[in-house]
C-alpha cells in the first residue's frame, strides 16, 4: 500500500521495482518465464523510453500478452521498433481491471509463471497501468549478489502506477493530487505453485 496527502497540489505515482526470477537460478536468462498482461492496449514509447502519448491496441503486435506465453517468443522480434528501441520489454500496459477512473483490484492484472519452478505469481493492483520491465540493462558483467554475473533479460519487474508521462497527457488517468484529496495505490502480488 502507498498512500500520501500533500498541502500543494503536485504529482504523485508511486511504484516499486522489485525484479522477479521464478525460476529460481539468477545466473541464467529468465525470458522463458510464461508473462500474462491484461491489456488490450498499450502506450508506445520514443527511442528515449518516453511515452508518446499514443494508445494503441496490442493485437498483432509482440505486446499482446492476453494469452499468456513465454517471453522468449516475442522478445526476439527486433523488427518491432518498441522492442529494438528497448533492447527488450520496458513499456506500460493499460489494464483492463481499469475502468470508469476506478481499478479493481480483486481480479488478475498480469501474472508471470515459471514453467521450471510451478512458481506461478498473480498481480493485482488498483492502478490503471503495469510497467512491465524485462532487465535490459543486466549483464554488465559486474558480479552481484552472492557473486553471481547476472545475464541481460535475467528477471521481470511488473510495476503498477499509472501511465508514465501522465503529466504531460491529460486525457490519460490523473497522478496529480491535491490538498485534501488521499493517494492511494495497491499492488498485491500472490504466490502459488501450479501443477
Amino acid at each position: 500500500n502507498f498512500d500520501a496527502t500533500t498541502d500543494k497540489e503536485t504529482v504523485i505515482n508511486m511504484t516499486n521495482h522489485s525484479y522477479f526470477n521464478l525460476n529460481g537460478d539468477p545466473s541464467k536468462v529468465g525470458t522463458d518465464m510464461v508473462l500474462y498482461v491484461n491489456a488490450d492496449n498499450f502506450t508506445p514509447s520514443d527511442r528515449f523510453y518516453i511515452p508518446t502519448g499514443e494508445i494503441k491496441s496490442v493485437t498483432g503486435t509482440p505486446m499482446d500478452f492476453r494469452k499468456a506465453h513465454a517471453i522468449q517468443e516475442t522478445i526476439v522480434d527486433t523488427t518491432f521498433d518498441q522492442i529494438r528501441n528497448a533492447t527488450g520489454y520496458d513499456h506500460n500496459w493499460c489494464l483492463n481491471t481499469y475502468k470508469n477512473g476506478k481499478g479493481d483490484d480483486t481480479k488478475v492484472c498480469a501474472s508471470l509463471y515459471s514453467p521450471k519452478t510451478g512458481i506461478l505469481m498473480e498481480m493485482f493492483t488498483n492502478e490503471p497501468g503495469v510497467q512491465v520491465y524485462t532487465g535490459n540493462f543486466q549483464g554488465t558483467g559486474i558480479a552481484c549478489k552472492k557473486g553471481i554475473k547476472y545475464p541481460k533479460h535475467v528477471s521481470v519487474c511488473l510495476e503498477s502506477q499509472k501511465y508514465p508521462n501522465t503529466p504531460n497527457q491529460p486525457a490519460w488517468p490523473t497522478a496529480n493530487v491535491k490538498p485534501g484529496q488521499k493517494y492511494h495505490s495497491h499492488v498485491a502480488y500472490h504466490f502459488s505453485i501450479k501443477k
